[in-house]
């Protein structure tokens, strides 16, 4: 007996340790692995994107790029939606490449005198004067092309590293109200363009089993057709689902308000469309700060009433935390400090073609730069997400 109650202890003690074991390793995962608010990750490349108008010395869109990167290849999830970073890259170097090959074509009005190539001209008439096709092609007019379609390229970067980190599905639930159908609209787009491309893979793969044509213009209309078959079925089950969840209501609100939150969201995407333009130009420096702030203040006043009209609850809405704020104040941080360095220091971050000199690295510029760096560190490792 004592025997026998002594084995039966030894299960029964031995299953706490197990258990808290267990419950040590399920906790660690939810405690250190919180996914990060996909504001924050939206906020930190729109940081970056600023940075990069500031700036055409190639040495600091490469840093910008090369942490862009870094942060992606660390943090990005294996989730169908953050494979787009690579297609974004390839976008910019096509954008690069255009801009090269139209200054090739059509000149630049850039003055230089090492030579390159000359390409036969062809003369045009007089009404397209400041036009030319072919001609001389300089060094100095190459490389300044090279240097506003770098800081282009650099932007889509770093906007495709937004769309590689923060899942679409949970900015959606981020959303105000005001926005919401249009955020459901921008998220099913990108839900059902995987699905079209499995499905043509998919269909062309059987017609290759069956030795049927899947290239050409016969195979895209055998291919065609049932893709746009599956994609209308898809359709018609999500609206049965959104009817079927009361999808679309809204709330009644005062004339006076619905009034008030059109003139503050029109206004307030007019004054960022403004302020932004200033930004981007050097003659508006001085007004877009202030006017981008008054119409982002006035923009969000407006959704902010205008949810009312939307009434609905978020189930386990992302948390906004201490990690979020680090990650988009890093971005600020970034942007601000190089708009400071370039309102100081323009010849370092605008480097000169003519004379044909190699740009420089600035120092301080450089290493504002590597505080987009910071989201490596302080965002734990991404978890992947159920389909």
């Amino acid at each position: 007996m004592g025997g026998r109650a002594a084995g039966a202890a030894r299960p029964g003690a031995a299953a706490p340790r197990a258990g808290g074991q267990a419950e040590a390793v399920l906790a660690r995962p939810r405690h250190g692995r919180a996914p990060l608010h996909p504001g924050a990750w939206w906020l930190w490349s729109l940081g970056l994107g600023t940075a990069a108008t500031r700036t055409t010395n190639p040495l600091l869109l490469a840093l910008l790029i090369a942490a862009a990167g870094y942060v992606v290849a660390t943090h990005r999830s294996p989730s169908p939606w953050s494979r787009s970073y690579t297609a974004f890259v390839k976008l910019a170097g096509a954008v690069l490449l255009i801009r090269l090959a139209f200054t090739v074509a059509l000149g630049s009005p850039v003055p230089g005198t090492h030579v390159l190539l000359t390409l036969p001209e062809i003369p045009l008439p007089h009404w397209a004067q400041g036009i030319r096709l072919g001609g001389r092609v300089t060094a100095e007019a190459l490389l300044f092309a090279g240097y506003n379609g770098l800081k282009l390229a650099t932007l889509l970067i770093c906007v495709g590293a937004a769309n590689a980190l923060a899942s679409p599905a949970r900015l959606l639930k981020s959303l105000p109200g005001a926005l919401y159908e249009a955020g459901v609209a921008v998220v099913v787009a990108l839900t059902f363009a995987p699905h079209l491309i499995s499905d043509v893979q998919r269909l062309r793969a059987a017609r290759r089993l069956r030795g049927r044509p899947d290239r050409g213009v016969r195979g895209l209309l055998q291919v065609g057709l049932p893709v746009l078959e599956g994609a209308l079925e898809r359709s018609v089950a999500l609206a049965a689902a959104m009817d079927a969840r009361g999808y679309g209501r809204t709330a009644e609100v005062p004339a006076r308000v619905r009034r008030t939150t059109t003139a503050l969201t029109l206004g307030g995407l007019l004054g960022v469309c403004a302020g932004t333009y200033g930004l981007l130009t050097a003659e508006g420096g001085a007004y877009g700060v202030p006017v981008l702030c008054a119409g982002s203040a006035a923009a969000l006043a407006g959704l902010r009433l205008g949810g009312r009209r939307s009434p609905r609850t978020r189930y386990r809405p992302d948390p906004w935390g201490v990690r979020a704020w680090l990650v988009a104040g890093s971005g600020a941080a970034v942007a601000a400090l190089l708009t400071l360095a370039a309102a100081r220091d323009p010849d370092a971050l605008h480097p000169g073609v003519v004379p044909l000199v190699a740009p420089s690295l600035p120092l301080w510029p450089a290493a504002a730069v590597l505080l987009a760096l910071l989201p490596a560190f302080v965002v734990p490792e991404p978890v992947e997400e159920p389909s």
